[in-house]
């Protein structure tokens, strides 16, 4: 089978004669029928994030192709979408509730990746609930969605978000859209944007968004959120993007006791240059989150299914597994492309 693989230096090729996978017990392969490409795995490419043993492709759907001894409550053909990373539910960082930071977590991984014709699901994958039957109204390029998705909600959920609230989301690449999309589904009462690309600030606008700027304008950022809260500054700033430039404009224009998400992945060794006695005597508080959870995946799905949240539209460019490096460049320019989905045979 097909298999997209990459070496040291970042270069992606299509491996044509990788061996099928096999389903053991407890286990579960699916036939490839899309995957989302994410920001991390462009950040893999650049050589800035070496998370989950260097496997690409974490946001797959695709039709079940063989289920091993043991396992119950899934059919062969059934539409699905699989979460690469479970938690073991059972150490003292999961009885606190931190499930997205339990040391099983990241070891946890679909076998090859993602971005494969089929892949195998361990068993403990299985086990623990990663395998979510997709509704019949879920499109194959929406149900890729779920996983970003996902990791904005658990983010919403682990900072909080006060009734009324105001955010301001900077960086509107695709997690950051998803961001804002569901802090307005969960009632903030304004959420605006900054990012440089004008195709992603429309797709925004488009999802109801209230206003969004070019953060290179000076002034811009400031001036947005002035007028939005009448220079209180916002609940919730949060950072969509990693850059330590971001996350020191995002203090700034937090509001007194307000909160900012470290929610993009900043580079290996980087550094955040703030006034800490303002953070101090403000009470800021800066809270990173990572990933998500099934239960968080689920909740977003049916909030798709309901009609609370439209994802669809954001899918803008479709590549077959044979040109995934082109589309991997795609996804790396964000003037021409929000997201980018690379297909599969069950697609």
């Amino acid at each position: 089978m097909k298999v997209v693989r990459w070496d040291a230096a970042g270069a992606l090729r299509v491996d044509p004669d990788a061996p099928d996978p096999v389903a053991g017990p407890g286990e579960v392969t699916v036939r490839l029928a899309a995957c989302g490409i994410c920001g991390t795995d462009l950040e893999k490419l650049r050589g800035n994030y070496r998370s989950s043993g260097g496997r690409l492709g974490h946001e797959p759907v695709g039709a079940i192709a063989a289920i091993g001894p043991g396992v119950r409550g899934l059919s062969v053909g059934a539409r699905v979408f699989v979460h690469h990373h479970v938690p073991c539910l059972a150490c003292d960082v999961c009885a606190r509730g931190d499930l997205t930071f339990c040391p099983t977590y990241a070891r946890t991984n679909i076998d090859p990746g993602g971005f494969a014709e089929s892949f195998r699901v361990p068993a403990e994958n299985v086990a623990r609930g990663a395998i979510l039957p997709l509704d019949p109204s879920v499109s194959w390029a929406t149900g890729t969605l779920l996983e970003p998705a996902g990791c904005a909600l658990t983010a919403l959920h682990r900072v909080g978000l006060p009734p009324h609230a105001t955010v301001l989301v900077l960086g509107l690449g695709p997690v950051g859209l998803l961001y804002a999309r569901l802090a307005r589904a969960l009632g903030a009462d304004w959420v605006g944007g900054t990012e440089i690309a004008p195709l992603r600030r429309a797709a925004a606008e488009r999802g109801g968004i209230d206003a969004t700027v070019d953060p290179r304008e000076a002034g811009a950022v400031a001036a947005l959120v002035e007028r939005a809260t009448g220079g209180r500054g916002v609940d919730l700033a949060v950072a969509a993007t990693g850059h330590p430039a971001v996350v020191r404009t995002a203090a700034e224009v937090v509001r007194r006791g307000g909160t900012v998400n470290l929610f993009g992945l900043p580079e290996p060794g980087s550094r955040l240059d703030v006034d800490l006695q303002q953070l101090y005597l403000r009470g800021v508080r800066i809270v990173p989150s990572y990933a998500t959870t099934e239960p968080d995946i689920a909740e977003v799905h049916r909030r798709v299914v309901a009609g609370e949240l439209r994802l669809d539209d954001l899918v803008t460019h479709r590549e077959p597994l044979d040109r995934a490096p082109a589309a991997f460049e795609l996804a790396g320019r964000p003037n021409e492309a929000v997201k980018v989905v690379v297909t599969g045979p069950a697609f």
